[in-house]
């Protein structure tokens, strides 16, 4: 007799699929993620170091073009006085050149300047929210309070009179900044909010139009069942 066929083995069965692995990853996605959005009203060292040195050529160029407009009129009486068209020319461009010189100096000065007291600003500002993890007006007063200080210090002049603008400085930073960050704070978290409800109305907005949508194909589907 033939030898009976011995049956194929069996094939083992297929490994569930893990979901842990899975659970795992969304885990680790949602913790290593962190999220990017700073306190309310938290501004950024480099924007507002670059807004500050903007500021300040701009107002350094005006300064310096409005405080020429006195040395232009004596120009323009030197021309009179004189009948010869290239002495004329010559006290013109004399006069556009250091004027450009000018305008030129006070920009760079006010940027400069500007530029270092902002940063100050709001280097010492992040500081101070990164040790006491809030953000609030204090921190603002802080901020502004040794920023002044600081630069009270570095002014020309006696031991006596730099101590005398450390502590002049320090009471009018803090006293300045105080109702100033308040308001910088209110105007944050109102806009915040604002932002917040617009979104849930956009998104409840999307919600009711997907309902109709499908309540629409429902009514459809309905009555061509109907006929």
């Amino acid at each position: 007799m033939p030898a009976a066929a011995t049956p194929p083995p069996a094939e083992p069965p297929p490994n569930p699929p893990d979901s842990t692995s899975h659970t795992e990853e969304a885990e680790a996605d949602a913790v290593g993620t962190p999220s990017r959005t700073g306190p309310v009203g938290m501004v950024s060292w480099g924007t507002g170091t670059l807004v500050g040195v903007f500021t300040g050529l701009l107002y350094g160029g005006a300064k310096e073009a409005n405080a020429n407009v006195s040395k232009d009129a004596e120009v323009m009486l030197k021309m009179g006085s004189t009948t010869d068209k290239r002495e004329q020319y010559r006290l013109m461009r004399d006069a556009m050149e250091k004027r450009f010189i000018r305008v030129a100096k006070g920009s760079l000065v006010g940027g400069a300047r500007l530029g270092m007291f902002t940063a100050t600003f709001f280097g010492i500002q992040n500081l101070l929210i990164e040790n006491r993890g809030v953000h609030d007006v204090f921190n603002i007063v802080g901020a502004g309070s040794a920023t002044a200080a600081a630069f009270g210090l570095i002014l020309p002049g006696s031991p006596m009179w730099r101590a005398r603008n450390v502590l002049v400085g320090s009471a009018l930073g803090a006293g300045i900044c105080f109702p100033l960050g308040w308001v910088q704070l209110k105007l944050a978290e109102k806009a915040n909010l604002e932002i917040e409800n617009s979104k849930s109305s956009s998104d409840l907005a999307k919600e009711q139009g997907n309902q109709s949508r499908v309540g629409a194909a429902i009514d459809r589907l309905e009555g061509s069942l109907r006929k």
